[in-house]
């Protein structure tokens, strides 16, 4: 939210904002906001936090946004990495970039391949209880395979309540810093900064982010 307020931007898009939380914590604090997720569940949760008929909301993906009128797009919570069809996550860029007024900027970032995070994504190191509106629930990653810059894990949920456990099965791409910024590039923007984590320290091979800001021509 720093960088908005850095950018003096005034409207902001959110690509794949999953339950809105920082899409409806932009619009409360002025911004003029569009919220685009390809989950109907996500956004029904979105509409009803505070904030969120302060919001425009879009079921789908990148390619439903209009323009070029945005200022600033943002990706969170390693949405980059969730697209992890090559073609996918081009196209994606280049209906942000549609999306962007001139001189507009894209910002998200993707954890770093050189920190490996996922080798801590085992039962052992990953378990935590948190306390949810439905009672305590445990839950744990579980790595399954790793190949290439693809990693698949599954993420276990077990409710305390009743001992129900789902699982979620995930695949994530870990680009690195020069595929994403050539990435960029085809799209149209040029790289303004890359940080290795929020508080703007350079990237190093232990940094536990890529963070990228970048300019639309």
């Amino acid at each position: 939210m720093g960088l908005a307020a850095e950018l003096s931007a005034t409207s902001i898009v959110d690509i794949g904002c999953g339950t809105g939380e920082i899409t409806c914590a932009l619009a409360l604090r002025g911004h003029r906001v569009t919220g685009v997720d390809p989950a109907p569940v996500m956004l029904e949760v979105a509409r009803h936090r505070p904030g969120g008929d302060l919001v425009r909301w879009i079921e789908g993906d990148a390619s439903a946004l209009d323009g070029p009128n945005a200022d600033l797009a943002i990706m969170t919570a390693h949405v980059s990495q969730v697209i992890h069809d090559q073609d996918t996550w081009q196209a994606t860029l280049a209906a942000t970039h549609r999306a962007l007024r001139p001189g507009g900027h894209i910002a998200f970032e993707s954890r770093n391949p050189d920190a490996r995070a996922w080798l801590a994504w085992t039962p052992e190191a990953s378990r935590q209880r948190l306390d949810t509106p439905l009672g305590a629930v445990d839950v744990w990653f579980d790595l399954r395979d790793v190949a290439g810059d693809l990693v698949r894990y599954d993420i276990h949920y077990r409710f305390a309540s009743d001992g129900e456990e789902p699982i979620s099965s995930n695949v994530l791409r870990f680009r690195s810093q020069a595929e994403l910024g050539r990435s960029l590039t085809d799209a149209g923007f040029e790289v303004r900064d890359v940080f290795g984590d929020w508080d703007h320290r350079p990237v190093s091979a232990q940094s536990p982010e890529l963070i990228f800001v970048a300019t639309r021509d």
